[in-house]
Parts: C-alpha cells; sequence; structure tokens
C-alpha cells in the first residue's frame, strides 16, 4: 500500500453553514487495485466524479461504507451508476437499508431536518453490488466490525493505515493542534463503544482516517484520546444527572430529545467540557461557521450519552467515575 496512492476529496455543502472541509471522500488506485472510501451523500457525487476523473481512474473494485448514515453512504447507489462493477462493502446490519433506502431516508429527514434536504436522497443499490467480507483477499484490507456510533459501523485496516470512521469521533485540525470530540448520538452504549476502540488497537495502526479530518499520523494517541473522551463526558453527564436530580430541578425527560432538561443540560456541559477536555477545548481556535455546526452536532454526541446513563447501575458509575479522572490535559 502506497500513502501517495490516498487521494482526499472535499465534499463541501455550500448551502449549509460550516460545512466545509468536514464531509469527505477518499480514493485509493494503484496499479492493482482502487477503491472510494466512504463516497458521502447523493448532492456531492458531481464533485467526486470530477475528482475520479482527475486522478484518471476510469473503474472501481470497490466502495467501502463505515457506516450508512446519509453524509457517508447516501450517494452510493448514484456512484455505481457510473461504475456499475464496483463492489460495495457494508456492515451486515446496514444493507438491507441501502437496498430499500426508504426508512433510512425518513429517519435522516427526522433528525437532520433541512441538513437532510440539502444531502439529497438516496438511490438505491442493486443487491448483487452489495456485501460483507471480513477480509479483501485481492487488495490486502481487513474489515472489522466497530459499532458504537452507530450499529452498522465498520472499520477498515488496509496494511498500518486505519480507516476509521466515527469510531474515535471527529478529529479536526487547528492552529492548536487537533480537536476531537465523541459522535455518540442515540443509541449509545459506553461499553459497546469501548470494545470497538479496543478492537481497532490490537490492530496497532499507525496511521488513521477520520471520517471527517484528514489523515493523521498517530493513530494510537488519537484513539487513546478517544477512549478518555468516551470516559471524560460520560463522567460530566453522570454529574449533571445527580445535581440535576439533587437540586429539585429533574423534569422527567431524561434520555429523551428535547425540553427544558436538555437546554439545561446543553447550557452546563459546553463549559464543564472547555474546563475539563483540553482536547475538545479546541473548539474555541475553530473558524466561527466550523465552530457553530460543531456545536450542533455536540448536541447529538451529548443526547446519546445522556440516554445511556440512566441504565447503568451504582457499580458502573462509581467504575466510570473513577476510571475518567480529573480531566484530559494536553
Amino acid at each position: 500500500m502506497d500513502y501517495n496512492c490516498f487521494h482526499q476529496v472535499y465534499l463541501d455543502q455550500p448551502k449549509l453553514e460550516g460545512f466545509r472541509n468536514f464531509i469527505n471522500a477518499w480514493i485509493y488506485a494503484d496499479t492493482s487495485a482502487s477503491f472510494v472510501l466512504d463516497p458521502g451523500p447523493l448532492s456531492s457525487i458531481p464533485v467526486l466524479l470530477q475528482a475520479l476523473q482527475q486522478y484518471g481512474i476510469e473503474r472501481l473494485d470497490y466502495i467501502l461504507l463505515t457506516h450508512i448514515h446519509i453524509d457517508h453512504a447516501g450517494g452510493t447507489g448514484e456512484l455505481l451508476r457510473h461504475f456499475p462493477d464496483a463492489q460495495v462493502i457494508c456492515h451486515p446490519v446496514g444493507i438491507k437499508h441501502m437496498l430499500a433506502p426508504q426508512a433510512l431516508w425518513e429517519g435522516s429527514l427526522k433528525v437532520l431536518g433541512k441538513v437532510a434536504m440539502e444531502y439529497g436522497g438516496i438511490v438505491p443499490v442493486p443487491e448483487q453490488s452489495i456485501h460483507y467480507r471480513p477480509v479483501l483477499e485481492d487488495i490486502g484490507i481487513t474489515v472489522l466490525q466497530t459499532p458504537g456510533h452507530a450499529a452498522h459501523h465498520l472499520s477498515f485496516m488496509f496494511g498500518d493505515l486505519l480507516m476509521a470512521g466515527e469510531v474515535a469521533g471527529v478529529c479536526l485540525d487547528t492552529p492548536r493542534g487537533v480537536y476531537m470530540r465523541p459522535a455518540t448520538p442515540p443509541r449509545f452504549d459506553l461499553d459497546v463503544a469501548l470494545e470497538s476502540l479496543q478492537r481497532v488497537m490490537t490492530q496497532k495502526p499507525q496511521k488513521m482516517i477520520f471520517a471527517h479530518s484528514t489523515m493523521q499520523d498517530n493513530a494510537m494517541e488519537c484513539l487513546r484520546v478517544a477512549e478518555k473522551q468516551l470516559y471524560l463526558w460520560v463522567k460530566g453527564i453522570i454529574e449533571w444527572t445527580e445535581d440535576d436530580a439533587g437540586n429539585g430541578s429533574k423534569d422527567g425527560t431524561e434520555g429523551s430529545v428535547g425540553g427544558k432538561g436538555e437546554e439545561r443540560l446543553h447550557a452546563v456541559m459546553y463549559p464543564w467540557l472547555l474546563q475539563h477536555d483540553s482536547i475538545f477545548a479546541r473548539i474555541e481556535s475553530l473558524p466561527n461557521d466550523i465552530k457553530k455546526r460543531e456545536r450542533y452536532f455536540l448536541g447529538n454526541s451529548i443526547n446519546g450519552m445522556r440516554g445511556f446513563v440512566p441504565l447503568i447501575d451504582k457499580v458502573r458509575r462509581r467504575a466510570i467515575l473513577d476510571r475518567a479522572g480529573a480531566g484530559i490535559y494536553a
């Protein structure tokens, strides 16, 4: 595997504020193999096609999907119309939704609203074109099931490179160093997410492609930060839950989306995270439009953790609090 054969293609959404340098596809092509990692939404397939033409790629062996969320996989069916011989590699749980995407589209509209409309619809994938395989022997890729961000999440090992999707959340470069945050929308389970991080750590990757980032050279360090963030952020939710109950202000909306409880939690958690997580605190050095976008998605991550906390017993809560420590200070 030659790193020079990788090409990043940003799939910016000009009608959505801050949605630049965020969604991206990766193209790989050498003399023996070619693939696209996460082709992105339908609206930006023309951008991807132009990039494929620019790099002289006339065939694709594979389309690799880290997960089937619309911003990663929505344009897969359309890309296949241009490369009908390509084989799509998808988590077994996600295949049925790519074959008949109506429920996926309706769920996207419910959660994302206007954002989903800008991403565009979802073109069905032909049944003969989509599979799950644990190893792609012909190009030397190991496929890892890594649920957490989504039940249908995969990561891919290609040599010493981890194509991680959102198993470790989101990572952006800033003038102060990398910014990272968990990507834990409902329904979130801490133990499942931690098991997936351990699964990729055992591969000992050297480099790492986040779904929303550039290629990072310090893969293991990023994965360790992601693990620390999961513990720390859940700790913050636990402490807020206990304080909120102690103050007699609990409104019965714990774990739900919307309501005064959610508004209070978001208002409290942002400054708490700035104080306790120095990696996340680099959000303050992002351009204003990108910072606004990150604040938007931060709500999903907090909501996922908020829904998880009531499901754990006192013993597990205590273990999480002990493991989280006082904070992350880079």
